[in-house]
């Protein structure tokens, strides 16, 4: 079960698919408009009724381009979501009525717990980005870097219990539904699944992100969970680009949302110019396009297949396109945007993938083309991308998540291992 965007999506399809092979039956519950990424994967599909990108190009969503990041963008991005998590409820309620297993998502979690305990189902939290408290770094979700060892600790614990208060105008209502207890407080459920152990993996590697070393014991760190790819060729019109001249430089913003598309568009192909570089434009949630025979505007194109062949990537820092980059073991320059891309994007950084980051509201023509000289000619951005995608692609993140469902599975009190996560 999750919610989000692609990125919070996309990381499960393969994860899913990985479950199948074990011999499970698996049914993705989010929103529609994802379904095509799971088609031939074997894993089965529930719909949530909600759209993302319609409520991010809804006058309401539009209003959170009023603040670029930070705790305001948060506290607007959660008022949508507390005000949307509603209709989400029932399908969910249905889907977990028909599994023996729940495998939550950050984006669900509380909701999905409260579910799992009343239906007396075990269940897992399968998280892409660091949530839990510690003193080692700030909450991603507000940009990360470090306000010290009692602040970021301080301020993880009340991100977490800012996320709880999404789900207050619905889990009473749930939690009545399901026979359970009421409670007075929504970090109530917060607080239950810290003290009774709630297990946690998550899905990135340690290599990038070290698992902090003040984390409760059930809170682990897997390596990468990578999406299911049906293509296994890259499409014709993106071969021939890739092989009519040097490789290029991917552009791409995900899921992100941007308030000017063309002015943005026009200051990354002047950028690539001035720096004597070819460009492969994603046109994304953003809307960015461009023209000549030195730009090639795409739609979809697998990251897996793509990344590899390009001379270094710009993207926003969603975890997903992260975690891609650095498995192609190309060069980055990260352009983010909002909550947690930050965070990401300082670890490419401080990683030595990347030779800056260069915030979206402080991106220009000057800016762009200055980052990618710096990562495309120096060679120790370059070396030092290849090292690390190397570490990476010897991981097997799904392992210990197969493991852990069938753990869960054979804990069932019917004692079936093949159940329907």
């Amino acid at each position: 079960m999750t919610a989000g965007s692609r990125g919070d999506v996309a990381p499960f399809t393969g994860l899913g698919a990985a479950l199948v092979r074990a011999g499970h039956e698996v049914t993705l519950v989010t929103h529609a408009r994802f379904a095509p990424l799971v088609a031939g994967s074997g894993v089965g599909f529930h719909a949530l009724p909600l759209d993302p990108r319609a409520e991010l190009e809804s006058e309401r969503g539009q209003g959170l381009h009023r603040s670029t990041t930070g705790p305001g963008k948060l506290l607007r991005v959660a008022r949508m979501a507390r005000a949307l998590v509603g209709r989400m409820t029932d399908d969910l309620l249905t889907a977990a009525q028909a599994s023996d297993v729940l495998l939550l998502s950050a984006s669900v979690a509380p909701l999905g717990h409260a579910i799992a305990e009343g239906l007396s189902l075990p269940s897992l939290g399968l998280y892409l980005q660091p949530v839990a408290p510690t003193r080692e770094f700030a909450p991603p979700l507000l940009g990360g870097g470090s306000w010290g060892a009692v602040g970021n600790r301080l301020a993880g614990h009340g991100v977490g219990v800012a996320f709880e208060q999404i789900f207050a105008p619905v889990l009473p209502t749930v939690r009545a539904r399901l026979g359970l207890p009421a409670v007075r407080r929504p970090a109530a459920g917060l607080r239950a699944r810290e003290r009774r152990g709630w297990p946690v993996l998550h899905g990135f590697s340690p290599l990038v992100v070290p698992r902090p070393r003040d984390w409760r014991a059930e809170l682990d760190v897997t390596g990468y969970w990578w999406p299911y790819d049906r293509e296994t060729r890259l499409p014709a019109a993106v071969r021939e680009f890739l092989d009519a001249g040097a490789p290029p430089v991917f552009v791409g913003l995900g899921s992100a949302t941007v308030p000017d598309p063309r002015r943005l568009s026009a200051d990354i192909v002047r950028a690539l110019r001035r720096a004597g570089l070819r460009g492969v434009i994603q046109r994304g949630w953003a809307g960015l396009a461009a023209d000549g025979d030195d730009m090639l505007t795409v739609d979809d194109v697998p990251h897996s297949l793509l990344f590899p062949e390009t001379a270094a990537v710009v993207h926003h820092c969603g975890a997903g396109t992260t975690a891609a980059g650095v498995r192609a073991g190309v060069p980055a320059v990260p352009v983010p945007i909002q909550f947690d891309e930050g965070f990401w994007a300082d670890r490419l950084v401080d990683l030595g993938v990347a030779p800056r980051s260069l915030p979206l509201r402080h991106l220009t023509a000057d800016t762009l083309t200055a980052a990618l000289v710096q990562a495309t000619r120096e060679p120790e951005h370059r070396e030092r991308a290849r090292e690390l995608g190397a570490g990476v692609r010897r991981e097997n993140g799904v392992e210990q998540v197969v493991e852990a469902v069938a753990r869960l599975s054979s804990d069932r009190p019917d004692g079936s291992v093949h159940g329907r996560p």
